[in-house]
């Protein structure tokens, strides 16, 4: 992130620019509602107000509750990250199928990464988009994903920057391959430099720097959920 950061410096341009790339194309950031009893997963949603889509942690027994609470204050589109938490595919898929009744998007790591065949199966009979998250690391990884998952979740953390989050979007969408870009929870230095490649993406998941209260950084901002790129060069962040 540095040397892009130096390189567009140098350039005096957005590294969004020096790769011929459309800010206004970056889809909508979702923003995460974790794991949680039903009257704070209403005090969260109704936090997240400004947001078009919301990403909610499942995996666990609660996983129905959570949905249901959800769905009994919000009809917003959802986007389910399970975190490798269903354990068979017959489970992985009657819950698609109940979540794909109630405006999910996609599924993100629905199973432990190790069961390939399993994986593969519930993307043939899901009837919404898989992601690999956990699944899929770096550049090398995108080839074997192929028919195993409906898309990949890059992460700059995960990739060891910009130049191999870009390689593996272009690589993913060569196979065919849905393509998102996330974060941990990160700084606005992070989120802007991951930002810089988002409008190569399908989804979004860049709220990292949002649930943080110690951000040193001023860069990408979210308004009405929106990801909106300062006009700075590099990555375009300024330390407050």
């Amino acid at each position: 992130m540095a040397l892009h950061d130096v390189l567009g410096k140098i350039m005096g341009q957005p590294f969004y620019k020096i790769w011929g790339l459309n800010p206004d194309l970056i889809p909508p950031t979702s923003y995460t509602i974790g794991i949680d009893t039903e009257d704070m997963i209403r005090k969260k949603v109704a936090e997240a107000d400004q947001f078009k889509i919301l990403k909610v942690k499942l995996g666990l027994d609660t996983d129905k509750m959570i949905i249901d609470t959800i769905r009994q204050v919000t009809d917003r589109p959802l986007c389910a990250d399970v975190n490798q938490g269903w354990k068979t595919r017959e489970e992985a898929l009657e819950m698609a199928h109940w979540l794909a009744e109630r405006n999910v998007s996609f599924l993100e790591q629905p199973m432990p990464k190790e069961q390939i065949d399993d994986n593969a199966w519930l993307t043939e009979h899901s009837p919404i988009p898989t992601i690999a998250d956990e699944g899929c690391q770096r550049l090398v990884d995108v080839p074997a994903l192929k028919g195993v998952y409906s898309g990949i979740n890059i992460k700059l953390m995960k990739c060891t920057g910009m130049r191999e989050a870009k390689r593996m979007a272009e690589l993913a969408r060569s196979l065919e391959m849905k393509v998102m870009i996330g974060c941990m929870t990160e700084t606005s230095c992070a989120i802007s430099a991951a930002a810089q490649l988002a409008p190569l993406t399908d989804w979004a998941d860049l709220d990292g720097a949002l649930l943080i209260d110690n951000d040193i950084y001023d860069g990408m901002t979210v308004i009405n959920g929106n990801c909106i790129l300062p006009d700075r060069p590099g990555i375009g962040i300024l330390r407050k």
